[in-house]
């Protein structure tokens, strides 16, 4: 499959909001389901977009299959795990029918070259919860590390394992 990474476009925030949100419900990954706080940070690609980097994987015709947030740095908003000198991607969501094909790990790998853009920065960090194997078996690919010294809590009960990549 033929997958290009770009920025998302205005117009594709309701078609990203949406895949990620169904991603996340239907792998179960969202402790409170349809009432779970969290689904509005994921359905919030607009704020997402104006206040960090969000980027989409899109098929040969152009839709788009998922996408991925990009912090350029840690301290700012929608920096979760990352410090100072590392850069961050979460949010990390592919369209169930677009599953298997490529485009979660040409997201990842493009967060990579993009954090090796950014002046300073030694690490790109993400965080996953456990069952989350797909995005365990992507970073294993592209050589991140378990850092479980830094595993967190976001609320009680959701244990989120951590990885880190060296630049």
């Amino acid at each position: 499959m033929d997958i290009t990474i770009r920025a998302v476009r205005p117009e594709e925030h309701g078609t990203l909001a949406d895949i990620t949100a169904q991603a996340y419900l239907g792998d179960g990954l969202l402790a409170f389901g349809e009432s779970d706080e969290y689904l509005l940070e994921l359905r919030d690609v607009a704020r997402r977009a104006a206040e960090a980097e969000v980027l989409v994987a899109a098929g040969e015709d152009g839709r788009v299959l998922g996408g991925v947030t990009f912090v350029a740095r840690g301290g700012t908003p929608w920096a979760g795990l990352a410090r100072a000198g590392e850069a961050e991607l979460a949010m990390l969501a592919v369209a169930r029918g677009a599953r298997r094909r490529g485009a979660g790990e040409a997201l990842v790998r493009a967060c990579v070259e993009r954090a090796r853009e950014v002046e300073g920065c030694a690490r790109l960090v993400l965080s996953a919860q456990a069952a989350m194997r797909a995005a365990h078996r992507i970073c294993d690919r592209v050589g991140f590390v378990r850092t479980p010294e830094r595993d967190w809590q976001p609320v009680p009960g959701v244990t989120l394992c951590t990885y880190a990549l060296p630049l």
